[in-house]
């Protein structure tokens, strides 16, 4: 499939959608007029301008604000829609994805045939370190994980109706270059001794985009953890970006001392335990990892 056969609409198009659209436009290399069959709907100005600058058309779709309206017909052909936009900071639903779905349902000439979702690992709450995989019911414990999974429940009802296939891809901690813990490393802000340290997952950026463009690619459709299958604690990553980056290694306390020194973001992340189970996506979406285990990530 190229760009020329289809439309391509990404939602939300903050870290990993401004890389999904450069490998969007390089997968398509030489197909003609290929970025006029991708366009992207972003909430600030500045988001806009940064996505034109990458050669795609963008629109401004800010779903917090109730008057917001689709002014431009974007799914006149089939379409495949990326939905990369967050919940919002507070409560237990997803009030952002709600409204999104009220307009996509105004779209008389609504062609999509397949929505790729982004959503958290986080679902399935304290597994208490034990293996989870696709088929581990969701848990959620923190009113993050909450939104992600109401998220989940209103895209698959949704889809349901309008008979489009759904990926609603589970991703866990999103980690690059760019992305790394240095500036709290830099700081020696404590971590969690390794003994109260909770198992923790990652993907790599690079990883998360190529499979998000096989997500669209493919005939694949479900839901899919998307993690290197190699989760470590909490200490041991920080521990590794420290020594990978030449940085004084943070000093470890324990998890009571924690709580008084901690903020309420990282202590709910420190909260829940579990070993993320990739084979179903390396399975159906037939791909090896360019980094399949942290050491690898970091070495690059």
């Amino acid at each position: 499939m190229t760009l020329q056969d289809k439309n391509t609409v990404i939602m939300g198009c903050g870290f990993i959608g401004k890389k999904l659209i450069k490998e969007l436009l390089k997968h398509n290399h030489g197909v003609k007029n290929a970025a006029n069959h991708l366009r992207v709907l972003v909430k600030t100005a500045q988001s806009q301008q940064q996505c034109e600058a990458l050669g795609v058309a963008s629109y401004q779709l800010d779903m917090d604000d109730k008057g917001a309206s689709l002014m431009v017909d974007l799914f006149h052909k089939p379409t495949t829609l990326y939905y990369f936009t967050p919940p919002p900071a507070q409560g237990r639903e997803d009030t952002r994805i709600r409204a999104f779905i009220q307009l996509l349902q105004q779209q008389t000439s609504q062609t999509i045939s397949k929505i790729i979702l982004i959503s958290t690992t986080g679902v399935y709450g304290n597994c208490h370190g034990q293996w989870v995989d696709e088929n581990t019911p969701a848990n959620p414990s923190a009113d993050r994980a909450y939104r992600r999974l109401d998220a989940e429940l209103q895209m698959q009802a949704y889809c349901e109706k309008m008979d489009i296939a759904l990926v609603i891809l589970r991703v866990s901690g999103i980690y690059s270059a760019d992305k790394l813990p240095l500036k709290r490393i830099q700081a020696q802000t404590p971590i969690v001794c390794q003994q109260d340290s909770p198992y923790s997952n990652r993907i790599h950026s690079d990883d998360l985009v190529t499979i998000c463009l096989k997500a669209g690619l493919m005939d694949v459709k479900g839901i899919f953890n998307c993690a290197d299958g190699h989760p470590s604690t909490m200490y041991d990553y920080f521990i590794a970006v420290a020594r990978t980056n030449n940085l004084p290694e943070p000093p470890s306390i324990s998890l009571e001392l924690a709580k008084t020194q901690l903020s309420a973001g990282m202590l709910s992340y420190m909260a829940e335990s579990r070993r993320i189970n990739n084979q179903k996506l390396l399975s159906e979406f037939k791909i090896s990892l360019q980094y399949p285990s942290l050491e690898q990530g970091l070495a690059s």
